[in-house]
């Protein structure tokens, strides 16, 4: 580690990415949480490692080349959330939405997909982490993050996810440490823990039929048969739209709208995002949107729809589906 991180400092690149390449697809998860953004992630995870290979001279090796990474990435995602706050995102118009049951605050929040979690090496959290790592992704918790201010958010998911003492993180932070903690208690109050008892397991045989199940009724254009499968007190949302209908009958009048101004049936493959089912939607073979499922044991809790095309190709789904396909 020494002489390779001597090799680094003398401007030796292939020493540099032998130190920071391990850390990549995790840094680039780091950076999902606090931003809720795919996109964005992988362009912090960029302005990271080039910002650590200018200031290696610097890194005098107290801690961990991870932890240093961590804190450098940490600090860019607050400084992007800053930026971004000076230039407010206009949400995309919706044509003609039927009256939701409530109207909520925009949510800018992407889904991940499953894919990138693949080769993330598996280090176990330090003993202060409260969240595992398949709960620590799934897009509730997520969506959580994004309601806390942005330093909580860090705190939290510092602490909490990866188990950095609290002296790291106000290093980190550049606060003190009865401040982390002030933010950290703040933080926990705003973002209970979900029920996760009765979640089925990821790929397991109930999951797929269930998911099987939605796919057929997707493609067959029967809102009884989606509506069906719900809880009583599911939920849809559109991130970033700030719309939100809930329970069956709220989502099968916005389910049976929205098929009105389509004319063509929606085809579906499935894939996985934030450890979650998820399906990639076609309409006449092109992108058309992506939905992200929330399970119980035997029923959906939970519909989030994603409407930008540009991310199917990070899931690995087709370009376009060729006349007359089917999934089969």
């Amino acid at each position: 580690m020494d002489a390779t991180l001597a090799r680094a400092r003398a401007g030796d690149e292939a020493a540099f990415r032998e130190l920071t390449e391990p850390h990549r697809r995790e840094l680039q998860v780091h950076c999902y949480r606090i931003l809720g953004s795919l996109q964005d992630a992988e362009d912090l995870v960029q302005e990271t490692l080039l910002a650590a290979w200018r200031g290696l001279a610097a890194f005098e090796g107290r801690a961990s080349v991870r932890s240093w990474l961590y804190r450098i990435a940490t600090n860019r995602c607050l400084n992007a959330i800053r930026d971004r706050g000076r230039r407010p995102r206009a949400v995309p118009p919706m044509v003609d939405p039927p009256e939701p049951t409530r109207r909520i605050e925009p949510l800018w929040l992407e889904p991940y997909p499953d894919l990138l979690l693949e080769g993330i090496p598996d280090r176990a959290p330090g003993p202060a982490a409260r969240y595992e790592g398949r709960e620590s992704i799934e897009l509730a918790f997520v969506a959580g993050l994004m309601q806390l201010p942005p330093r909580q958010r860090a705190a939290l998911v510092l602490r909490d996810v990866l188990g950095f003492h609290t002296a790291e993180i106000a290093e980190t932070l550049e606060t003190g440490e009865a401040s982390v903690k002030g933010a950290l208690q703040r933080a926990r109050a705003a973002l209970p823990r979900a029920d996760r008892e009765h979640a089925p397991r990821p790929s397991s045989a109930g999951e797929r039929r269930l998911v099987a199940r939605f796919a057929d009724a997707v493609e067959s254009g029967d809102v009884d048969a989606i509506v069906s499968l719900l809880t009583d007190d599911a939920v849809v949302t559109m991130p970033p739209q700030p719309l939100l209908y809930q329970g069956q009958d709220a989502i099968a009048a916005f389910m049976r709208q929205r098929a009105g101004l389509r004319d063509a049936p929606m085809r579906v493959v499935p894939t996985r995002a934030n450890m979650q089912p998820a399906f990639g939607s076609y309409l006449l073979g092109r992108p058309y949107g992506l939905f992200v499922l929330t399970l119980t044991d035997d029923a959906i809790t939970a519909i989030t729809w994603f409407s930008e095309p540009s991310l199917f190709r990070h899931f690995g789904l087709p370009p376009t589906l060729p006349s007359g396909w089917h999934d089969a």
